[in-house]
């Protein structure tokens, strides 16, 4: 055997040997435990940041400084609030829209009335935990005038933010420029001395916001029919009208005061203390035939999805913090809460604090919000139908009046009579598209009919045509009469 043959099975057999070798090494020893990443202790789900939905009848600069320093506090920020949306909606399309978005938080001014609307729909939230204890340091009243609203339970369902009078705004040059008399009451809005003004200038002396345009001034105009009743209510309002440029919003006859446009608006407070800190020939009355302390309320909305961030930032606009907002010289709104007077920024604003103490002492009449509510719809609509869309015809049928009188070619008896016809709403007759009979606009069929106006959008707008043309023929009856 060569030796080559020889070394390969020595070979071979050294092969195997070691192969086995390492097999068996491999198969009795353990094998390496693989290593693990130490445990990681259990991280806590992202917390939700909130956006809040509120609906609102405040004006853009309340809204801005409100979200500035509210998205700025601790309270935001433990509840996770980073932004506000804002849904400014008017009063007329609130319970649509509320019950249409299905997750609206808060809703924030717009006055008793419009609330209590949300309440007997069911979209109010009773109001429940720690905010109680600041709610219950405010007063249940002011004036006679609520500031809290209870259900049936017991449980407080809205609670005024601010509180609010009525009256008007003058301004001092207009009138005496023109050697107009100061108004005192809402009887003097109706004068015929402003008449007799506009008449020789072409232009009014008296301004007014139409009602479904204006929270505000519908609430004057509830007052007036309150403190005068029914009938005389309404022919001082009509009176009011025949003297007056009607404006689309609230804040614009404050604008046309300031302006010296008019020499007289009718306005809530803060808008007159507004015009006076900005033109000081403007002065905030409070009518002397009776004003209302109204609370103009926030509350929870029974359709909120954050309940807890939405009682947060109720509680925070309660509170002193909160209620600098309204000492800001651009708002001038009278807070809720007095304790505001003691911070820094209250004591820097001596001067509205002697407003609030003068509305405390405001002559005030007894007032029944649940009154107002029932024909509120019918009070909006009647008056835009009868008073801005026919006043061309009323004006010139005031002019007439009064230039008769004027000019000794009726008797004062006459100028009454004539007065009644143009103004008495139990004297306007149409014909009911629900009855098809002859009715007058009588405070009962007002309350009748004040649902139906809301819901029905086609018998709003067949109400607004009816009321329009039968007040047309009435005013255009009186130009007849008067121009042989």
């Amino acid at each position: 055997m060569s030796s080559q043959s020889k070394v390969l099975p020595i070979v071979l057999v050294v092969v195997i040997i070691a192969i086995g070798g390492f097999l068996a090494y491999n198969f009795l020893m353990p094998a390496p435990v693989e290593e693990q990443p130490p445990e990681q202790p259990p991280q806590p789900p992202p917390q939700e940041q909130i956006t809040l939905k509120v609906i609102t009848r405040h004006g853009a600069d309340i809204l801005r400084k409100t979200e500035e320093a509210f998205l700025a506090s601790p309270i935001a920020q433990k509840y996770k609030i980073v932004d506000i949306w804002w849904l400014p909606v008017g009063s007329p399309l609130w319970i649509d829209t509320i019950k249409t978005a299905g997750d609206v938080d808060v809703a924030w001014g717009g006055g008793p009335v419009l609330f209590d609307t949300l309440k007997r729909e069911g979209l109010l939230k009773p109001l429940t935990g720690d905010i109680l204890e600041l709610i219950n340091t405010l007063p249940d009243e002011i004036s006679g005038s609520p500031m809290k609203r209870f259900d049936e339970e017991g449980n407080i369902v809205w609670v005024a933010a601010a509180i609010s009078s009525f009256g008007f705004t003058v301004n001092e040059k207009f009138l005496n420029t023109y050697n107009l008399p100061w108004p005192t009451k809402w009887l003097n809005l109706a004068n015929e001395t402003y008449e007799m003004f506009s008449a020789g200038t072409s232009s009014p002396c008296v301004g007014v916001a139409d009602a479904i345009r204006s929270t505000s001034n519908t609430r004057m105009y509830q007052i007036i029919l309150q403190a005068y009743g029914w009938v005389e209510g309404w022919k001082i309002i009509t009176l009011m009208a025949a003297n007056a440029a009607i404006y689309d919003q609230s804040g614009l006859v404050r604008d046309a005061v300031m302006r010296g446009d008019i020499g007289v608006g009718i306005t809530i407070d803060f808008y007159g203390y507004t015009a006076q800190l900005q033109a000081p020939v403007c002065t905030y009355v409070l009518p002397e035939d009776g004003t209302i302390v109204n609370g103009d309320p926030i509350a929870l909305l029974s359709t909120s999805n954050h309940v807890e961030a939405a009682l947060a930032f109720i509680e925070w606009v309660l509170s002193p913090e909160g209620q600098k907002v309204w000492l800001d010289p651009d708002i001038n709104r009278l807070p809720i809460n007095p304790k505001v007077f003691d911070t820094p920024e209250g004591q820097a604003r001596e001067d509205l604090k002697q407003q609030y103490e003068l509305t405390l002492e405001a002559t005030t009449i007894e007032f029944s919000d649940e009154l107002a509510i029932s024909y509120e719809n019918s009070l909006m609509w009647y008056f835009h139908s009868t008073l801005v869309e026919a006043q061309d015809r009323l004006r010139e049928a005031w002019r007439m009046i009064v230039e008769a009188k004027k000019t000794g070619k009726i008797t004062a008896a006459e100028f009454v009579q004539l007065i009644d016809e143009l103004t008495n709403p139990l004297k306007l007759n149409f014909t009911d598209p629900l009855t098809q009979t002859t009715v007058s606009f009588t405070l009962e069929y007002a309350q009748k009919i004040n649902d139906k106006l809301r819901t029905d959008p086609d018998f709003k707008l067949q109400m607004v045509r009816i009321w329009r043309d039968a007040a047309t023929a009435r005013y255009e009856a009186i130009i007849q009469k008067l121009s042989g």
